[in-house]
């Protein structure tokens, strides 16, 4: 039996020419050595933090446009594949050398509580579980989606099983008043991705099909960085630093850094510090007490350089381009200055959103586009809480945690700006002379211009206008959300008549009356909205684009529950 086994893992993350990278946790210290039927290979030793035990493995020599299975030794011993489980074997696939004419296939979605089998709850079937098991079932692996994109909630801090829940009530050590039933540590938040990681069909899923993450705000707590007196307001609370630092620490380890490249990973100066110390607790726990303050010197640019760490990233996958937003970390949150990304972290988002690609695609886990009648309510929301008036503006602070108006609506200014350059990239004034996608002609603008989001509970597409713009690219609010998880049943009419012409026009209305202008984008549902759990795919093929909302059945298949061609006739 070798010293060191495999608790989490593998997790096959990125893809990248002939390179990819595979995370795993493991017991003790260790090499951990992948190696392919093909003879591709990468072994590195764990780096340790908090008393345990990484790697992220690159993999290197993989032959272009081929499928291969793999197995992970740990100090030499076959650790992955487990014979007993009776899974297909895990493998790794690679796109061709020139692969600007293959489709690309993106499946996504958000809110993942726990596994179906520990949750206390009684929760529609998991629809990442029933995805897992279908594509088991596929007798092709080339046939396995590119990229799975998650969007933010992969785990609970704030909402725990009653595993952990039992874990936390034995632990004899904890902060003066931290909640019972949440997790503080950096301990107490690897249980949560032991819990969920380790289901069966979920690990396979993951060994298998490279994945993407992103933060939303129930990987620290519900409402995370709402406003600016809500930090202040947590700040009070004696378990209040320990639990963002463990937050933002576990975070870069189980999910982040699998989201670099491998060049990217080799340049990232956190990872540079964590492998070149023998014991890294101190370099995490300094990173994550650092990053948290960028969300209070965020619209200072000088001095949210000196702690800045971008989470926001970007990939290319043949004639696709993805650039995943960070919607928590680093949002602006001095009243009547409030952004989602702040001045430095937006003119990089510019820069990856110019160029040549047939698809954007951008990643938020906060819906850009809301039911209209529920963004009126956020925007006249943000105007009132920046009131001169006290009172005023303390009854919108109350309502605006009270009513989660914290999306996109609530901080103006970055809807307007996003919207403003879709306007520019989808009517081809963003682009630049002489652009021109692979060997055939030129395009002034992109096919399709998509916005993947999840948090909301509900799933639904939503097609944006943009009047006497010129507008020819169909730009469109891909929704999903939950994946294992369920939204009240008191809020579901809420939702729905948030879509209904004449609710809508009423919050308008009230919007209006405190001085919010009309926005210049108009929004239309094409599908939805549906509240079960749910995956969605999004398939490009040549400047075709399409996508499918798949929801689970009581016996734990899916369904589809929408099909929309993204398409400039749809």
């Amino acid at each position: 039996m070798p010293s060191s086994r495999l608790l989490i893992g593998p997790l096959l993350r990125r893809v990248v020419g002939t390179r990819a990278t595979v995370w795993v946790e493991t017991s003790a210290p260790a090499v951990v050595t992948v190696r392919t039927a093909a003879g591709a290979r990468g072994s590195a030793p764990t780096f340790s933090a908090y008393d345990h035990h990484y790697a992220l493995v690159v993999v290197e020599g993989l032959t272009p446009d081929s499928v291969t299975t793999y197995e992970v030794l740990i100090d030499d011993e076959v650790a992955w594949p487990v014979p007993a489980n009776g899974f297909p074997p895990s493998v790794i696939r690679t796109r061709a050398e020139d692969d600007r004419d293959q489709p690309v296939s993106l499946i996504f979605g958000s809110c993942r509580e726990t596994t179906q089998h520990s949750t206390a709850r009684k929760l529609p079937p998991d629809a990442l579980d029933a995805y897992a098991r279908r594509a088991m079932a596929t007798p092709d692996p080339a046939a396995l989606p590119d990229l799975l994109v998650l969007l933010g909630d992969q785990v609970y801090a704030d909402e725990t099983s009653p595993t952990v829940r039992k874990l936390l009530k034995r632990r004899r050590r904890r902060p003066k008043d931290a909640p019972a039933t949440q997790v503080v540590s950096f301990d107490e938040y690897t249980k949560l991705y032991l819990e969920s990681w380790r289901d069966p069909e979920i690990r396979w899923l993951l060994s298998t099909v490279p994945s993407v993450m992103i933060f939303d705000d129930h990987e620290v707590i519900d409402d995370w960085n709402t406003s600016k007196s809500w930090r202040a307001d947590m700040r009070e609370q004696p378990w209040w630093a320990e639990r963002i630092r463990s937050g933002l620490a576990s975070y870069w380890v189980y999910q982040h850094l699998g989201n670099l490249a491998p060049d990217e990973i080799a340049a990232d100066p956190v990872y540079a510090k964590v492998i070149a110390a023998e014991d890294a607790t101190g370099v995490l726990h300094e990173f994550g007490e650092r990053v948290d303050q960028e969300a209070d010197v965020a619209h200072d640019t000088e001095r949210w350089r000196a702690v800045q760490y971008q989470w926001s990233y970007a990939l290319d996958l043949g004639r696709t381009r993805l650039v995943m937003l960070d919607n928590r970390s680093s949002r602006v949150l001095e009243p009547g200055q409030r952004a989602m990304l702040p001045p430095g972290e937006w003119s990089w988002f510019l820069d990856r959103a110019h160029g040549v690609y047939d698809h954007l695609v951008v990643g938020a886990s906060l819906p850009w586009l809301l039911p209209p009648g529920i963004h009126h309510v956020e925007a006249w929301n943000e105007k009132l809480a920046d009131s001169p008036r006290p009172m005023v503006a303390k009854l919108a602070e109350q309502m605006r945690r009270a009513w989660d108006l914290e999306h996109w609506g609530s901080f103006r200014r970055s809807f307007d700006a996003l919207g403003e350059l879709f306007a520019r990239l989808g009517s081809g004034r963003a682009a630049r002379p002489g652009d021109r996608v692979g060997a055939g002609p030129a395009y002034a603008a992109p096919a399709s211009i998509s916005v993947l989001s999840g948090d909301v509970h509900h799933s639904y597409v939503a097609r944006a206008r943009f009047a006497d713009r010129g507008v020819r690219t169909p730009v469109h609010q891909l929704t999903c959300s939950p994946i294992h998880n369920q939204v009240p049943a008191a809020m579901r009419p809420l939702m729905t008549l948030g879509w209904n012409p004449g609710p809508a026009g009423a919050a308008r209305a009230l919007a209006r009356s405190a001085g919010v202008r009309r926005p210049f984008v108009r929004w239309k549902k094409l599908a939805g909205p549906y509240f079960g759990n749910a995956i969605a795919t999004l398939t490009h093929r040549g400047r075709e684009a399409e996508v499918v909302i798949e929801g689970t059945t009581s016996d734990g298949h899916l369904r589809t529950v929408a099909r929309r061609r993204l398409s400039q006739d749809s």
